[in-house]
């Protein structure tokens, strides 16, 4: 849908806005604008001048030299080779430095071609006359402009003026993308409602007197509706002693604006109200309509019609047809007949207005392959009270451009009457819909503005029948967004009982377990939550464990599936085993998966489920690569370097000396370890095997995804190394509580760097390193600011039994 800015301000008379202003705001008040063009965008400095002498050219017969009044009495010279220029014409000119949009073959060229004074064949020129190509435009668009040659204004033309202006081309064409619910906006005054509600401004229709002579139309025309599902209105009216000459230049530049080639009056009024009512209308030339007679119904099968384009066209039995009493006129909505077409011998005229099914529009016109403006408006349902108004503005047209003499009355078959409804409305409601706080008075505003009226008694939207789209409080509700703006509406959250899209925080955790292990190059495995009783001893789990107590199934596919597992490393043992044993190297899984704990024995409420999160592996790696990656997942779960690990974990399926608990704020949350020896052979591995799990519901009750932003250091770190000989029994991470309890404020991290057991180090002992960085945030430390700290750390260790190595 397009409409010229010019014709809108035809009903918006004080609508005083820029192109790009009214796209934008328009577009927020809900009718999408596209785009837009300046007609004018390429053209400058054109003036109406008058030939007042022409002179052959001394040195060129095909030239002329002209004399020309551009205003105020100021004549310029210009040469030229148009062979239509007569004296006293007066034509577009542009002056020096002026711009044309093309050249007389009517290609535009982009941003135009700027005109400069200089001389033709010697002789000074010092502008150009232009034709309506070199304007931008065509002869289809101003058929009264010669096919070669320069425009010619009428007398009524003032020299002087802007000839852009006098051409209709200080103007611009907007382009809207009309959803097919708002059928109002397919029209020129559906849109200038909208912009005057938008901007705030009158809204100022045409007014339709009425017209006719004293004769009765029904002398003329019968109308018999026989499928009325298809046509629910049909309004004809007859024009008399018709006038076929061209329409005025007013309506020819807004049908130009909106890409319709001006024709004649009679056609051109049809397109005009077309296009500024929505309302598509068919001229017939009464003369060729048999027995006076207009009769609507379906087409017979294999029906042949020719239309107006010349075309033989088949139909069937769902194609409506425009009929008189012997034949068919008309495709119904789409294309009238060229048997019935208007010529420039017409006497007497049939004007049809109707509304017909939108959805056998459309069906009708992809059938027989034809599709018209008039079936592009029909399809998306028409208001069947639209015709009348639309066949009525017609009939003021006619006898005001002197096109006919309108006979009186209308013949309107109108079935079942179209009323418009009532939509019970509710500010608060609205309110919480939107999540503003707008009062009562102003949406009533809003609604007046756009011509919905209120019954404050039943606290009701009085809707007319045109706005088809509003049909409960939710569509009322969106007429307030619009017009309080979508850009005024706070950010809020829904209010209700459904959840907002986005994963739980549970769910966020589990993800995270998933990203880490996949980034550490480990796979995901799934395996079976029932498990076999004899689990408990491959896995060498002692009579009476807490982990025996089991969820008994009562109907099992069998023994090996007939308990709910309490303990994860099954599944994963098993799965490492048959990948051990097609003796696949190097493998790496991972799995989140529930085990399930009773409550109490025998079980007589739902268990409770924990998920864990297992990791097995076997190949490269070993003990603290593992450890590695339970670091990295505490880290980016922002548990951030506060786990320790405690030896003494005693679980019976890990190597004596190669298992830990994971402790985190005093509590057990996971175990890692190397599989026992025996377990890993009751599973036939033969390669060291790695575990950990951890339990889900305790690091997701610790996690975090806050982050806090630290910038690059811009100073210099110190570091300092300790080399240290200690008891095998004194764990690293007792020395590193020493480094974070002594380590004072610049103390930035510590790194593990050597660890050495040998013959050089005496019997029991250890060899330990480690590298200490420390680093001031505002200053570049000097040794007076970390020697205190130092001296600490050396202290503690040194009363820990640990000797330092010099």
């Amino acid at each position: 849908m397009n409409t010229s800015l010019s014709w809108i301000k035809a009903y918006v008379p004080d609508l005083d806005v820029t192109a790009q202003e009214y796209m934008d705001a328009m577009t927020l008040s809900g009718s999408k604008v596209e785009g837009f063009e300046k007609l004018d965008a390429d053209l400058d400095k054109i003036v109406i001048g008058q030939i007042t002498k022409i002179d052959k050219h001394p040195d060129a017969d095909k030239l002329v030299v002209c004399q020309v009044n551009i205003g105020t009495n100021e004549e310029i010279q210009i040469v030229t080779g148009a062979s239509n220029v007569r004296e006293g014409q007066k034509v577009p000119v542009v002056l020096d430095g002026g711009r044309v949009a093309g050249g007389h073959d009517g290609k535009k060229t982009p941003g135009g071609i700027k005109i400069k004074k200089g001389k033709l064949r010697g002789v000074p020129s010092n502008g150009m006359m232009c034709s309506i190509e070199e304007l931008g435009s065509t002869t289809d668009m101003y058929p009264e402009a010669p096919e070669e040659g320069i425009y010619i204004f009428g007398e009524d033309a003032v020299v002087g003026e802007s000839a852009i202006t006098a051409l209709g081309l200080d103007d611009v064409v907007f382009e809207y993308e009309i959803t097919s619910n708002r059928v109002d906006c397919f029209g020129v005054l559906g849109l200038a409602r909208e912009a005057a509600a938008t901007f705030g401004k009158e809204f100022k229709p045409p007014i339709v007197t009425a017209t006719g002579n004293q004769e009765d139309v029904n002398d003329y025309i019968k109308v018999t509706v026989k499928d009325a599902d298809l046509c629910p209105r049909y309004c004809a009216r007859v024009v008399k002693n018709i006038k076929i000459a061209p329409s005025p230049q007013w309506m020819q530049r807004r049908l130009a604006a909106q890409g319709i080639r001006p024709i004649n009056n009679i056609v051109d009024i049809t397109n005009y109200v077309m296009e500024e009512y929505g309302q598509p209308m068919h001229a017939y030339d009464l003369d060729t309509i048999a027995g006076k007679e207009i009769v609507v119904r379906r087409a017979a099968k294999d029906e042949k019609f020719v239309t107006l384009d010349g075309q033989e066209r088949t139909m069937d039995e769902s194609v409506l047809m425009i009929c008189d009493g012997e034949k068919a006129v008309g495709i119904a909505g789409i294309m009238g007949g060229e048997n019935s077409m208007i010529t420039d011998n017409v006497q007497t005229m049939l004007f049809e207005a109707a509304c017909f099914d939108g959805t056998n529009i459309r069906l009708s016109s992809k059938k027989i392959g034809l599709r018209t403006d008039a079936s592009g408006k029909f399809e998306k349902g028409l208001d069947p009270n639209n015709a009348i108004d639309a066949i009525n503005r017609a009939c003021q047209l006619i006898e005001e451009l002197g096109a006919g003499e309108v006979v009186g009355g209308v013949v309107d078959a109108y079935g079942k009457v179209k009323e418009g409804r009532r939509v019970a409305f509710d500010a608060q409601k609205v309110n919480q819909l939107l999540g503003t706080e707008i009062d009562k008075e102003t949406m009533i505003g809003y609604f007046k503005k756009i011509d919905l009226d209120y019954d404050f008694d039943k606290e009701e939207v009085i809707v007319p029948s045109w706005r088809q789209d509003l049909e409960c409080l939710a569509d009322l509700a969106e007429e307030v967004a619009r017009f309080y703006g979508y850009d005024n509406i706070p950010t809020s959250l829904p209010s209700g009982e459904a959840t907002t899209g986005k994963l739980s925080f549970k769910l966020r955790v589990e993800a995270l377990a998933r990203d880490t292990a996949e980034f550490c190059g480990f796979s995901q495995g799934m395996t079976y939550s029932f498990e076999s009783p004899k689990v408990f001893d491959k896995l060498l789990i002692p009579e009476g464990s807490e982990l025996r107590k089991t969820v008994v199934i009562s109907n099992p596919l069998g023994e090996d599936f007939s308990i709910m597992r309490t303990i994860s490393l099954n599944g994963m043992l098993t799965s490492l085993s048959t990948n051990f044993n097609r003796r696949n190297k190097n493998v790496r899984l991972y799995e989140l998966g529930n085990i399930y704990l009773p409550k109490q024995i025998p079980v007589t409420e739902l268990p409770e489920e924990r998920m864990q999160f297992t990791l097995g592996m076997y190949g490269e790696g070993d003990f603290y690569t593992m450890k590695g990656v339970v670091e990295e997942f505490f880290d980016k779960a922002g548990l951030h370097g506060k786990e320790s690990y405690d030896p003494q974990a005693g679980k019976p399926f890990l190597h004596p000396g190669r298992q830990a608990n994971v402790i985190y704020e005093g509590k057990i949350v996971g175990y890692l370890g190397e599989i026992h020896p025996q377990v890993a052979d009751n599973y036939e591995i033969k390669d060291r095997v790695y575990v950990a799990v951890i339990d889900m519901p305790e690091i997701t009750a610790l996690a975090s995804f806050d982050r806090k932003y630290q910038g690059i250091a811009k100073f210099p770190a110190v570091n300092r190394d300790i080399s240290m000989v200690m008891p095998k029994h004194i764990l690293v991470g007792e020395v590193e509580k020493i480094f974070d309890a002594k380590g004072g404020q610049y103390l930035e991290g510590y790194e593990l760097f050597d660890l050495y057991e040998g013959a050089q180090i005496k019997s029991g002992y250890k060899s330990v390193a480690y590298s200490l960085t420390f680093r001031a945030q505002d200053k570049t430390l000097e040794e007076a600011d970390y020697t205190p700290a130092m001296n600490k750390i050396l202290k503690a260790l040194e009363e820990l039994g640990i000797e330092l190595r010099k």
